[in-house]
């Protein structure tokens, strides 16, 4: 009998960004014992995994310290999370474009979070070349901060879009979903949109 033992690849990264504000040094410290090898300094963390996991909590982090979070891993997870003031977006202005996997905000200390959240069945192409740093996707927030909901509706959309190729999809449910308030300038998308 012959075994053949095959090696699982496994690729994930991870970067959080804080912009309002620098960490503090017992905050960095803090942020220091959940990696040893990730790139640390007082507005980034930045780490990859090729086995293993992070050991942080994306979401606690993004509630107490940093404002904004990618993730994706060579699986077909992709996950972009955003921290704003609630007095730049409150939550009843993003509320109406939430979708179950798609898009999710909370509240948590003044500051409406969202979390954009992308799961490929199949795992997806996975192509090196192409990956992306949070610096692709700041600009997001900014836009998001001066009113431009487009981001919102675009997530809502690709939402819909999901819901409508899955086959055990509940018609009625898909049917009755209300389309959120459109914003304008959608026909002249940003880079990051």
């Amino acid at each position: 009998m012959t075994v053949v033992c095959t090696a699982v690849s496994e690729y994930q990264y991870y970067e959080f960004q804080a912009i309002d504000r620098p960490l503090t040094k017992d905050e960095l410290e803090r942020v220091r014992t959940l990696s040893s090898r990730a790139r640390i300094s007082a507005t980034h963390f930045v780490n990859e995994y090729h086995y293993g996991n992070f050991r942080g909590d994306e979401r606690k982090l993004m509630e107490q310290l940093y404002d904004a979070h990618l993730h994706f891993a060579n699986w077909g997870s992709r996950r972009l999370m955003l921290r704003l003031p609630t007095t730049l977006l409150p939550a009843r202005s993003a509320e109406p474009y939430c979708a179950e996997d798609a898009l999710t905000c909370w509240t948590r200390k003044g500051h409406l979070l969202l979390d954009f959240a992308y799961e490929a069945e199949d795992g997806g192409e996975w192509d090196f070349e192409t990956s992306f740093t949070l610096a692709s996707f700041t600009t997001l927030r900014t836009e998001l901060a001066a009113g431009d909901l487009r981001p919102l509706y675009l997530a809502w959309l690709s939402a819909l879009t999901r819901w409508e190729l899955e086959e055990d999809v509940d018609e009625d449910e898909y049917t009755s979903a209300i389309e959120p308030p459109v914003p304008a300038g959608l026909a002249q998308l940003t880079v990051p949109q």
